[in-house]
């Protein structure tokens, strides 16, 4: 019931109920029978007056269809009916005894009235009550209402939310370049406006993005021409620790300049996707990284059978390759364990390192992060590692996120569809 669609349903449920509700009251008010001073009364008149006239000559009892018998008739008396009956006959000062019963044999109740010889005069008496099903009939018909409003209703609410659930479903639907898929501008004419403020912003969002990326990229490349020349120059500089120094920072800078360059082809490049193995991608990464040294530092464990995603193969083993190396270098080694969750393959990487703080754990994936900038002289890297890795996992329809461990260290997770 939070969703305004719903709100909006049950408003007009409740709204067509209550209306209906009203003019079936006004309608039973309008239509209601007359009142038994003017029914019932007059027919217990012209009753004594048959009886009379059916004392004074028997022979014209069936002329008048009635019946005369020796007893009443032999139905189940109606109590209510014959009480209401006895009185009408004594407002009109008769002294005649009344009894209505119901014979399951006979569509109407019927009257047995006594007369002066003894025997009785039997009639059928028209059914002014409600019919015997009746409670059946307005059940029926509450039904009909409750079931017909919520069909309207529920129609009607979701025409008017379209707009809204259009704006929710493209905003879902937007991929890390601000592109939308293009949106049908029909419908209604708000359908339609909503549409083509989406596929507007669409373009406009994708055009500042691909502005961005040329920016950047341009950077990185503009900055390579000034840093071979200073790199000539600091080759000169005859102080061998000052020389040192000036090489080290322009190593730096072009690391800096190289990572900037990858995160703009992460963002723009597209590989083929396919069937990857992750357990095999996963073994392979590991022993790259105990080839050049970190025999010790990284440790595996996964299933005895393969495990496929949909994924770009080099993209998806560049992630991971940075994910790895990140627990490796800040956190004293890797432990990587790929498991089989319903649905889904997680990979679960694990260190033993300082951990980050909480109030900087959101920023982690951001271009250029650093935890503490003063080490960016003992650490190798430009911090852009867990940026790319999060632009291609998430390009590839996974997820991934950063947490603390405790006593210390961090565990990255990442999950993707199998």
């Amino acid at each position: 019931m939070s969703s305004l669609r719903n709100r909006i349903a049950a408003l007009l449920i409740v709204a067509i109920i209550s209306v209906v509700a009203l003019a079936t009251l006004a309608a039973q008010q309008a239509l209601q029978p007359p009142s038994p001073s003017a029914t019932v009364e007059p027919l217990a008149r012209h009753l004594e007056l048959v009886a009379r006239v059916v004392e004074q000559d028997p022979s014209i009892a069936a002329a008048s269809g009635v019946e005369l018998r020796s007893a009443p008739d032999a139905g189940k008396v109606d109590e209510g009916l014959s009480h209401f009956l006895q009185r009408a006959f004594a407002a009109n000062g008769s002294t005649r005894t009344a009894i209505v019963s119901r014979d399951p044999s006979r569509p109407s109740p019927v009257l047995s009235v006594t007369l002066s010889n003894g025997r009785w005069l039997v009639t059928d008496l028209p059914d002014m009550g409600p019919p015997p099903d009746g409670w059946k009939i307005f059940g029926i018909w509450i039904a009909i209402i409750v079931i017909g409003s919520t069909i309207v209703s529920i129609f009607t609410a979701t025409k008017i939310v379209r707009p809204l659930t259009m704006l929710e479903s493209a905003a879902s639907r937007l991929g890390p370049d601000g592109a939308l898929p293009h949106i049908p501008e029909t419908g209604s004419a708000e359908i339609r406006a909503t549409a083509r403020a989406l596929n507007g912003l669409s373009a406009r969002l994708k055009a500042a993005m691909e502005s961005r990326l040329r920016v950047v990229a341009a950077a990185g490349h503009d900055l390579r021409t000034p840093m071979t020349r200073m790199r000539l120059r600091a080759e000169f500089i005859t102080d061998d620790e000052e020389r040192d120094k000036w090489l080290s920072d322009l190593t730096e800078l072009d690391a800096i300049a190289d990572s900037a360059i990858r995160l703009v082809r992460e963002e723009v490049d597209r590989d083929t996707t396919g069937t990857v193995d992750l357990n095999a991608l996963v073994s392979e990464i590991v022993s790259e990284l105990q080839d050049i040294g970190h025999d010790n530092a990284v440790t595996f464990t996964g299933p005895s059978v393969p495990v496929h995603i949909e994924a770009a193969p080099l993209a998806l083993k560049r992630a991971l390759r940075n994910l790895a190396m990140n627990a490796v270098t800040h956190g004293k080694g890797a432990e990587i364990v790929l498991r089989l969750d319903a649905t889904e393959a997680v990979i679960v990487i694990t260190d033993k390192g300082p951990g980050i703080p909480e109030e900087m754990i959101g920023r982690v994936f951001e271009p250029f992060f650093r935890v503490d900038p003063a080490r960016r002289k003992s650490v190798p890297g430009a911090g852009l590692g867990l940026a790319i890795a999060k632009e291609i996992i998430e390009r590839l329809g996974g997820r991934i996120s950063i947490a603390n461990r405790k006593p210390n260290g961090l565990v990255q997770t990442v999950t993707f569809r199998l």
